[in-house]
């Protein structure tokens, strides 16, 4: 929310009078030999007049010389100087910006009381500084920690001041605009600020050569930063319409299955609870994260096959034999839908062997023993738990007991491993036997947190995670007007 313009009037009014009182203080506490030697004056005024030629823009904001100008200033003239330079160098650049006057008075209030202030922290602990020229090392490494001390009270009244504003005309919190405007930049501003403090110290000692000498240096650092920033801004695009395509990808899924929901209600929780199952599962048996990963979104998607089927098959208790070819579909069906999502060729390999058994009798491939994928091993001893315990299939539901005893005769006639369905069963005894059968598809699916980790750039390595899917958790100056 908007401040009212009775607050905006006076916190312009204490603008005015904080600028008023910090400039005549800076002529009360102003010496002639601050502005000496003459050419060093000269020089920085010119450098804060010409620090539009340095000054970087940023999708977060700008990065200007007058930082720099100023931190010259501070620790070789004194506080009225870097007030003079950090004025003169936001003026110019509010005026051929075109600010209104609003923007005017908060720019030259930021600029002008935080040189000030860092130009009388450094005289407050290292006295005044003009004319100091040669120190023994301990005495220049002091001063620039001062110096670096002095920058960092600078910036942190420039974004005070800044942020008040901003706060007061358009209601962004300060934490917002710490985390846009004052963060991203930070990196930056110190940069400058510590290339600032080795120039004071070399000028210390060589005098108005080093400063000349320094300008080529900037225009490089500008030139440097410029080419990173576009480059950041290129990878940012990238990494927008990569999340827009994987959006697109990973909600057409999410929508199939949704629209499963509507036509079967038991589905959705039935695979978010397949997914729980599994998922706690895994991580018993000791399986990477990786691993755990995949039988994860497995169990949520491992039944979207299902989409294809007609009503009649899709709620029928007893499968005619013309659609049992159909039934049998299912996992291959499922398999084409999921692995055409970008990374996730794994997942589809668990939800297509599914339906096979240990002993070799299922399908699509008939594989044998470990020949099967662990993940479709698991995820056929989850799901057939959660249907015959759920309360809302089509038949009464088995007890936990019952379901336990199912198992363990399917591992003996060769359906289910033997050792996983053993691990499943201490699981449940241990959780609970029903901890996932509440589970909800939204939670488990997480699809804004899938989106972004699937997003990220891909690495070359082909055992890299990043490969796979998301990993899931267990159950210069300110931005100006």
């Amino acid at each position: 929310m908007t401040a009212s313009k009775f607050t905006t009037r006076l916190f312009w009014t204490a603008e005015v009078l904080l600028l008023t009182g910090t400039v005549a203080a800076a002529a009360w506490l102003s010496h002639p030999a601050e502005w000496h030697p003459l050419a060093l004056v000269v020089l920085l005024l010119a450098m804060a007049f010409g620090g539009e030629w340095f000054t970087v823009e940023t999708s977060g904001g700008i990065l200007s010389a007058s930082l720099g100008v100023m931190a010259l200033a501070m620790g070789l003239l004194g506080p009225s100087p870097a007030m003079a330079c950090g004025m003169a160098a936001i003026g110019l650049q509010t005026a051929l910006r075109r600010r209104p006057l609003r923007t005017w008075l908060n720019n030259l209030v930021a600029f002008g009381v935080a040189a000030f202030a860092g130009g009388l922290v450094v005289r407050a602990a290292a006295g005044d500084v003009a004319g100091v020229h040669r120190q023994h090392l301990a005495q220049s490494i002091v001063f620039g920690l001062i110096m670096l001390g002095a920058l960092i009270v600078l910036l942190a009244i420039n974004y005070a001041l800044f942020a008040l504003e901003l706060h007061l005309r358009d209601g962004r919190s300060f934490r917002r605009l710490l985390d846009e405007l004052f963060l991203p930049l930070l990196s930056g501003e110190l940069a400058v600020a510590a290339i600032a403090t080795i120039l004071v110290l070399a000028y210390r000692s060589v005098g108005v050569p080093v400063l000349l000498a320094a300008i080529p240096v900037l225009l490089i650092f500008r030139h440097l930063t410029v080419a990173l920033l576009r480059s950041e801004d290129r990878a940012e695009q990238l990494k927008a319409r990569s999340i827009n395509l994987v959006g697109l990808q990973l909600g057409v899924l999410r929508t199939l299955v949704r629209a499963l929901g509507k036509r079967d209600e038991t589905s959705g929780r039935h695979a978010a609870a397949v997914a729980a199952y599994a998922k706690a599962l895994a991580i018993d048996l000791g399986c990477s994260e990786e691993e755990q990963d995949i039988i994860h979104a497995s169990g949520l998607l491992h039944e979207i096959g299902k989409f294809t089927w007609p009503d009649r098959v899709l709620h029928a208790e007893v499968i005619e034999p013309e659609d049992l070819a159909l039934v049998k579909n299912h996992p291959q069906e499922g398999a084409i839908l999921v692995g055409a999502l970008d990374g996730y060729g794994p997942v589809a390999d668990v939800i297509l062997y599914q339906r096979e058994r240990v002993d070799g009798g299922g399908y699509p491939a008939g594989l044998i023993g470990k020949e099967i994928p662990l993940g479709s091993r698991i995820l056929a001893i989850c799901s057939t738990y959660d249907t015959i315990t759920a309360p809302d299939g089509y038949r009464s539901p088995m007890t936990p007991g019952e379901a336990v005893e199912e198992l363990r005769r399917g591992a003996s006639n060769g359906q289910f491993s033997p050792e996983l369905v053993e691990s499943f069963v201490a699981l449940l005894e241990r959780e609970g036997p029903t901890f996932a059968q509440d589970a909800d598809f939204e939670n488990e699916f997480e699809f804004e947190r899938r989106v972004q980790d699937m997003a990220e750039p891909r690495s070359t390595d082909p055992t890299s995670r990043s490969s796979r899917p998301s990993r899931q958790r267990p159950a210069g100056s300110r931005v100006r007007h």
